[in-house]
């Protein structure tokens, strides 16, 4: 096996795949920086879920939120889901598992807020729940999703966004997910910061 040419393999394979993800991305992504930021600036927050890489990734979000991305600024209201180990395990226990998250968008979430719902395959339970929760809440959605969108592409309303990764190879969504974190970051400091 030659090593060396499957980890160039990977490297391409991820080039490409953020390539061609520009000209179907980027518009919502500015979207979705856009809503992020009015709802930051009318005293909103953001609430993020995930599961596995997707459950690291809210929390990469939160933490990029609260503390800072590349510029210093004030500390902007963002809550990952995914850490609180008592919530997660008293919910899974006494509900089930599908509702680890809705539960606390329930208990959190307010109009005006937006849920940043994660999740390569677009079908994942719990995180369809919270999306149903932040509905009833009247929160905004913003969904990174791959595969097509799944479940979650056919529940999000026309006031939401939908930031779906053209891929099917979950790393490939993975890595593009990363990306679009990162943009979300450097966009809503932009708008707040007034960088050019």
């Amino acid at each position: 096996m030659d090593l060396i040419a499957r980890i160039a393999k990977n490297f391409e394979d991820s080039a490409h795949t953020k390539l061609e993800a520009i000209e179907m991305m980027a518009a919502p992504i500015a979207q979705a920086i856009e809503t992020i930021t009015a709802s930051l600036l009318n005293g909103g927050k953001v609430l993020a879920c995930g599961n596995g890489g997707s459950a690291g990734d809210a929390q990469h979000f939160a933490a990029e939120l609260i503390g800072r991305f590349e510029a210093e600024r004030q500390e902007l209201a963002a809550i990952a889901l995914t850490t609180d180990s008592s919530i997660l395990t008293a919910v899974a226990n006494d509900y089930g598992f599908n509702f680890i998250f809705s539960k606390q968008v329930r208990g959190l979430g307010h109009a005006g807020d937006v849920l940043l719902a994660i999740s390569t395959s677009g079908n994942s339970a719990n995180v369809i729940e919270a999306i149903k929760a932040a509905h009833e809440a009247d929160m905004q959605i913003i969904a990174l999703t791959g595969k097509g969108g799944g479940q979650m592409g056919e529940i999000l309303k026309d006031d939401d966004v939908h930031l779906c990764v053209p891929a099917d190879r979950t790393a490939r969504i993975q890595e593009v997910h990363l990306l679009v974190i990162h943009c979300l970051c450097d966009g809503i400091d932009a708008l707040l910061l007034g960088v050019e």
